[in-house]
C-alpha cells in the first residue's frame, strides 16, 4: 500500500502520547517537514507545554485529549480526518514490577489504535508503531547478533513461568513483545477491511536532549534518567568502574529516531516491515569518556565522573552482549546517525541550560 506521497503540507498525522520524550521530537520533526500534526495527550494539563513550544505553528498543530488509551474506542475520534498515525504512546519502565501497569496498556493501547483506524480512520494510509528492541532480543550467556526476523520468545516463556527470573526488565520486554505480536495479528486478520499498511520501528536505548516538559532530573524519562545518573553524577550513582566498563547496550539519538518516524511515513519500501533503528553499541564508560573529552568542558553543577578511561568499547576484551544488523534501516531510510560525541555534547548542554 502507498506511503504518504502527496506534499507534506496537505497531510495530517496523529501522534499518540505526544508529551513524551520520543513523541514530542516526532511532533517537532513532522511540523518542521511541513505536516499538520494532531497530538494526543491524556489530560489538558499535559498538552499545555506542547501549546507553548509549538505555538508558532498555529493551526498546523492541534491537541486532543485521550484519557485512557487502553479503553475500547479511545482513539475513535482522534483518528478521524488524519492521513497517518504515529503510535508512540506506551508504558516504558525497567523498574515497574506490576505487570498490570505494563501489559494491558501496551497491548490494548496498540490494538485499540489499530481498531479505531480500521473503523473510523477512512483517510489513514499508514500507521507507524513505536516498538522496542526488547521484543527482539533475548538474554544469553554469549554475545548475540539480532535482526528483524528475531522475536523475544524468552520473555513470554519467563512470563508464563513466573518466579525470580521474571525481573522488571523481562516484564517490560514481555509487554513490548505481546503488544507487537498483537498488532501484527490484528493487521494480518483484517487485511480485507483496512486501507492502510503498518511499519514497526525498534529502537534500543534512546538518548538525547529533552524538549518535553522536564523540571528536575527525577522527571526525566527512563533512558535519559539512566544516562544522567551514570554519566553526570560524580560517583555514577554507585556504579563501580567495572560496571561502567562492562554494562551497556545499544543506543540511538532521539532526533535520529524521530527522523526515522517521518521517513517511515514517506518511504513505500518501509510498508509492512519491522525496522531496527540503532546507532551502535555502548558501555557507560564510553559516554563518560566522550563527556570528559569535550572542549570546552560543560559547566555542570557537579564534576563529571571519570571511571576507568578507555576501559569500555575501546578495550579489545570488551564484549557487547547485544548487537543488531541494521541493513534494513540503512537501505530504506539512509539514516546518518549522530555520533556519541554529538549526542553527549547536546545532552550536557541541555543539562547545563537547566542548571543541573
Amino acid at each position: 500500500m502507498p506511503a504518504l506521497q502527496t506534499p507534506a503540507a496537505n497531510q495530517k498525522v496523529l501522534v499518540s502520547g505526544a508529551n513524551g520524550f520520543i513523541a514530542v521530537w516526532v511532533v517537532r520533526t513532522l511540523l518542521e517537514r511541513g505536516y499538520s500534526v494532531r497530538s494526543s495527550v491524556r489530560t489538558e494539563e499535559k498538552g499545555r507545554h506542547l501549546k507553548v513550544i509549538f505555538g508558532n505553528y498555529g493551526d498546523k498543530h492541534e491537541i486532543v485529549v485521550v484519557p485512557d488509551m487502553a479503553k475500547i474506542g479511545a482513539f475513535d475520534e482522534a483518528v478521524k480526518g488524519v492521513d497517518a498515525i504515529e503510535h508512540v504512546a506506551s508504558p516504558v519502565s525497567l523498574t515497574e514490577d506490576n505487570i498490570e501497569k505494563l501489559i494491558p496498556p501496551a497491548v490494548n493501547g496498540t490494538v485499540g489504535m489499530l481498531r479505531s483506524a480500521m473503523e473510523h480512520g477512512a483517510s489513514v494510509k499508514r500507521i507507524i508503531v513505536t516498538a522496542s528492541t526488547g521484543s527482539i532480543i533475548h538474554n544469553d550467556p554469549e554475545p548475540q547478533v539480532f535482526d528483524e526476523s528475531d522475536w523475544n520468545e524468552q520473555s513470554l516463556e519467563l512470563l508464563a513461568q513466573g518466579g525470580p527470573a521474571l525481573t522488571a526488565p523481562i516484564k517490560y520486554r514481555a509487554s513490548k513483545t505481546l503488544a507487537e505480536k498483537a498488532a501484527w495479528k490484528f493487521w494480518e486478520e483484517n487485511q480485507n477491511k483496512i486501507n492502510w499498511d503498518m511499519v514497526v520501528l525498534h529502537p534500543p536505548y534512546v538518548f538525547g536532549p529533552a524538549i518535553h516538559e522536564v523540571t528536575t532530573p527525577s522527571s526525566l524519562n527512563t533512558s535519559v534518567s539512566e544516562w544522567y545518573k551514570y554519566v553526570t553524577h560524580p560517583t555514577s550513582s554507585g556504579m563501580t568502574d567495572e560496571d561502567l566498563a562492562t554494562k551497556g547496550s545499544s543506543w540511538v539519538d532521539v532526533r535520529d529516531l524521530a527522523k526515522a518516524h517521518a521517513l517511515a511515513l514517506e518511504k513505500p519500501a518501509a510498508g509492512s516491515k519491522r525496522i531496527i533503528i540503532s546507532a551502535g553499541q555502548f558501555k557507560w564508560q564510553d559516554f563518560i569518556d566522550a563527556a570528559n573529552a569535550l572542549y570546552p568542558a560543560p559547566k555542570l553543577s557537579q564534576p563529571l565522573p571519570v571511571g576507568n578511561p578507555g576501559a569500555g568499547s575501546a578495550n579489545p576484551a570488551t564484549r557487547h552482549m547485544f548487537s543488531y544488523i541494521t541493513d534494513r534501516a540503512t537501505e530504506i531510510f539512509g539514516l546518518d546517525y549522530r555520533t556519541m560525541t554529538e549526542t553527549t555534547k547536546d545532552v550536557l548542554e541541555d543539562f547545563e541550560a537547566r542548571g543541573w
